[in-house]
């Protein structure tokens, strides 16, 4: 009988403890930001505090540039202090925010009021900047070499997908309570339970600060450094999410004055997308190692684009303009980022391991510029272009489906230019040097000529040899 034993099946990433923990830190971080600043913010600050939809832009494009600014250094510093100190301030300080935003005095939306929520939700966009390039420097140390783009996957769909249950969780806690500011609550509970998960729960991760002190780049020298390796990447993030930026502020005003749906009726819309991410995420992630990473964006960014291109045309075909098309439209484009946005992820992080942080935090930086550019534009859109649309003939829908229109076209070029600089062997997928590759080759070449004229030097000699003799 034989004694030799069956190979023992790995245990899935997912159920990891360490990447489990991870993975539940970064859904409920993600639901409480999404909740603060994309699902709750818009309609409190105009139903409210009587905001118009540009001044809603302005206040929530501080955020965003807050978050673009500081992504960079911060990954730096989760580099040099290890990611658990970032993980665990960020969402303090968010838990902090969201309770003052409650208290700021009611003017109408009078400067110093505008001023105030300006001001936290610059702060919001700093612990954010805090919060993921440290939890992709974790999920890297968590995880071996060969599964690092599955453990990017994983995390990735954390982050969409608390921005996709965001929208559904606040909205309920809203229409419960019968009131717009209860989300505030809602996220303030979210980040104190992110932040004692992180002390409770999070190692430390003290080899990041010999990593850093040996290589350094942070800061704007940092982000330059990372545009040297990797400019390919940070363009296309750039003019993806400026595409992403267009609908951002406007993504729950949208159903609302389109549809009239509530905001319970808003989250029933978004849902099944939401479901379909989850059990799309692991087979995605499978499925961009198998084809490659560079396919793999340019396959992500194609459906994307497609997506975006079917709710798009709600703004010249009213007939178009249906609940049931936004949530197919949008299947695609969840499935289509499932796919490009780990394969980025895992590319930058294999660069150069010792600024992995930092070259994280360029990418989110870039994503944050794009998004900081297209947000205030698409809100400024939505509210001019409507009344445009009534004198054009196509209605008020036409203005309502115009950022819409913005972020379709983004993302077709974001597909093309990721056609044309991203291909299979080119130097933003590889992990060495060319210059090094093409010395180690030329070394190669001259010791080869030196053997064979030794050879054929000392054939030469025992010929002369023989004919002497």
């Amino acid at each position: 009988m034989s004694n030799i034993a069956a190979p023992v099946k790995p245990t899935p990433l997912f159920r990891r403890p360490a990447v489990f923990r991870l993975l539940v830190i970064g859904i409920f971080a993600e639901i409480g930001y999404a909740a603060l600043n994309l699902s709750t913010m818009p309609v409190y600050l105009t139903q409210d505090r009587q905001f118009g939809a540009s001044v809603v832009g302005l206040v929530l494009a501080a955020f965003l540039v807050a978050e673009a600014i500081f992504k960079s250094p911060m990954g730096h510093l989760a580099d040099r202090y290890g990611p658990k100190r970032l993980m665990l301030l960020g969402p303090a300080i968010s838990a902090v925010t969201s309770l003052l935003s409650l208290i700021v005095p009611h003017t109408g939306g009078q400067p110093l009021e505008v001023f105030a929520f300006v001001m936290l939700r610059g702060l919001d966009g700093i612990a954010l900047a805090m919060l993921w390039p440290a939890a992709f420097a974790e999920m890297n140390a968590a995880v071996e070499d060969h599964e690092r783009q599955q453990g990017m996957s994983l995390l990735n769909l954390c982050y969409m997908l608390g921005i996709a249950l965001a929208f559904p969780v606040g909205g309920i806690a809203n229409d419960l309570s019968g009131v717009r500011w209860a989300g505030l609550v809602l996220a303030a509970g979210l980040f104190l339970a992110v932040a004692f998960s992180v002390w409770r729960f999070v190692p430390d991760l003290e080899h990041a600060e010999i990593a850093s002190e040996t290589h350094g780049g942070g800061g704007i020298n940092g982000f330059l450094a990372s545009m040297k390796q990797i400019p390919e990447y940070l363009v296309l993030a750039m003019i993806t999410f400026i595409g992403i930026g267009f609908p951002t502020f406007i993504f729950k005003l949208f159903p609302i004055q389109q549809f009239g749906f509530s905001e319970s009726q808003i989250g029933a819309l978004i849902f099944p997308g939401a479901i379909v991410m989850a059990l799309a995420s692991v087979p995605m992630s499978k499925f961009g190692e198998k084809i490659g990473r560079v396919r793999a964006v340019h396959l992500g960014m194609g459906l994307a684009a497609i997506g975006m291109s079917i709710i798009a045309m709600g703004a010249f075909i009213p007939i178009l303009r249906q609940p049931w098309l936004l949530a197919g439209g949008g299947i695609p484009v969840g499935i289509g980022f499932l796919l490009a946005i780990p394969a980025w992820m895992a590319s930058v992080s294999d660069i150069d391991p010792n600024k992995r942080g930092a070259n994280i935090g360029a990418v989110m930086t870039a994503q944050g510029i794009g998004a900081m550019v297209g947000a205030p534009i698409g809100a400024a859109m939505y509210e001019k272009l409507q009344p445009l649309g009534v004198q054009l003939g196509l209605g008020a829908g036409f203005g309502r489906y115009s950022p819409f229109v913005g972020c379709a076209a983004c993302m077709l070029v974001s597909w093309l230019l990721g056609l044309k600089i991203l291909r299979d062997g080119s130097s933003a997928t590889s992990t060495e040097p060319v210059p090094l590759v093409h010395d180690v080759v030329g070394i190669a070449t001259v010791e080869k000529a030196a053997v064979a004229e030794e050879e054929a030097a000392a054939a030469d000699q025992a010929t002369n040899q023989k004919n002497d003799g």
